[in-house]
């Protein structure tokens, strides 16, 4: 009898078709004052699919002056566009969806001088978007012994739908956040009744000083041989831990997903 230990799957890519789809805010509610939390309904969310708990769909939003909303088309040859000026898209993760009644979920984060956060702070019911996706989902099994969550404010959504996806499938886990968000609106925001253990570092400190303690935490760190380790934010310090944890430790990179949320130089775009 072999005395290795059963291992849990590596994640898995799927593909989606891909396909657009018209919806209308149907219900809009406030967050540890940093989120909104906006619900979406319409006959086009029919089909839709969602796998993976940090998936990305492209959000369409009407002109700011105009107030029109171009939706494009697929073809055999691709994606086509109707003549005129193409809407501003950013991408954002699905928090639930409801395939019985075509509801979507989605958390927007609130900061300033961003094109989805001022759409957000300022929709109302009957507003409507145009969504793109997910073309793929990574499906990521629910039951390493060892899981290490890193993010900022852009990656609580996808890690509040992650604790849904792990509450909903009980095991002996050892979980861990550390998250560069102010513990106030961390702790406001998750909602979980798993054992997580909370690190809260503090907004905006994803950079320099704290981020180079954080790979030090890490790197100390002996995750095993049944891991997954989970990092976003801004894409440089995401690209730095993430390259820096793969050169000086045993971290396999099939069991590490560090994806940039944002980058720096474009900070107002989101």
């Amino acid at each position: 009898m072999s005395d290795s230990p059963i291992l849990t799957p590596l994640p898995q890519r799927v593909r989606n078709e891909l396909a657009f789809r018209r919806i209308t805010v149907k219900d809009k509610v406030q967050l540890a004052s940093s989120f909104y939390r906006l619900t979406f309904s319409g006959d086009a969310l029919a089909g839709f699919s969602s796998r993976g708990f940090d998936d990305h769909i492209k959000l369409f939003f009407p002109d700011a002056q105009s107030g029109v909303l171009l939706m494009p088309t697929v073809s055999d040859g691709g994606v086509v566009w109707p003549e005129g000026p193409r809407p501003a898209m950013r991408d954002y993760t699905p928090l639930t969806f409801d395939a019985q009644n075509n509801l979507l979920t989605l958390d927007f984060y609130i900061h300033a001088h961003g094109v989805a956060s001022d759409w957000a702070a300022a929709a109302q019911p009957g507003d409507t978007l145009v969504i793109g996706g997910p073309r793929g989902s990574l499906v990521v099994p629910t039951g390493y012994s060892k899981q290490i969550y890193v993010c900022d404010e852009t990656g609580l959504p996808a890690m509040q739908r992650r604790l849904h996806d792990l509450a909903a499938s009980p095991a002996s886990r050892q979980l861990s956040l550390y998250a560069f968000t102010d513990a106030a609106v961390g702790e406001a925001y998750l909602e979980t009744e798993l054992p997580l253990a909370r690190h809260w570092l503090g907004s905006g400190a994803m950079h320099g000083a704290a981020l180079e303690k954080l790979l030090t935490v890490l790197q100390a760190q002996a995750p095993g041989e049944d891991y997954f380790i989970w990092m976003t934010g801004e894409g440089a310090a995401v690209k730095m831990l993430a390259d820096a944890l793969l050169a000086t430790t045993p971290i396999e990179k099939d069991r590490l997903r560090a994806v940039a949320y944002w980058h720096a130089k474009t900070a107002a775009a989101s």
